[in-house]
């Protein structure tokens, strides 16, 4: 059980090294890193709240959040390899599940909807990459391989190899690249952008007739 959690610890700090290009040496991850140290809580407290122990998890799920600015709560379920960039005001809901190779920034909520019960969070699967102030709202699957864009609120399911975007979230791309590892938000198409462009088309060829 030791050595399985110092794996787990090493693969976090391999992650950072991987996707941060700003992560310089050991003692920065570790002590200046919320994400990092936010996670490692996480995994305490999980463990804690599995074996039914009151209170205390949700202490430290609410200490956690003081210094780190990191929310997680100790019932959600994160997988291996799981990075938050920046990490401040980060918000990750109750039944929330998070998959393998997961990267989300800073402002990203996984949250819920109302205050029903049972499943009422996001599941998040493998590989997918949560951009800033995004909102994944409600009992919601995003599908492996799929990139949220910044800002966007997301309250439907989302398919594989995807990129959505916009309030309310919309699939704007189908079949990327699963083994990509980035968010180019420059490259993302704007889907208003692209409606106000055919409503332009459409009235120009109307007037066209019209004058005809």
């Amino acid at each position: 059980m030791l050595k399985r959690a110092i794996n787990k610890i090493k693969e976090d700090i391999k992650v950072i090294y991987e996707k941060d290009p700003a992560a310089n040496n050991l003692a920065e991850i570790i002590f200046c890193y919320p994400g990092f140290q936010a996670l490692l809580a996480h995994r305490i407290a999980h463990k804690l709240a599995y074996w039914k122990v009151p209170f205390l998890p949700r202490y430290i799920s609410y200490l956690t959040r003081i210094i780190t600015g990191i929310e997680i709560h100790p019932k959600a379920s994160i997988g291996n390899r799981f990075f938050i960039d920046h990490g401040e005001g980060v918000v990750i809901g109750e039944t929330t599940i998070i998959g393998d190779d997961v990267l989300i920034y800073q402002q990203v909520t996984l949250g819920g909807t109302g205050a029903e019960h049972g499943k009422r969070h996001p599941t998040i699967g493998n590989n997918v990459i949560i951009g800033a102030g995004a909102k994944v709202l409600g009992n919601i699957t995003i599908g492996n391989n799929v990139r949220v864009g910044a800002g966007s609120v997301v309250i439907d399911n989302v398919p594989d190899n995807s990129t959505v975007v916009g309030i309310p979230g919309r699939v704007v791309q189908k079949n990327i690249d699963s083994k990509s590892e980035t968010l180019m938000h420059n490259h993302i198409p704007d889907p208003i952008r692209c409606e106000l462009n055919c409503l332009k088309y459409e009235l120009q060829e109307l007037k066209e007739k019209v004058n005809n």
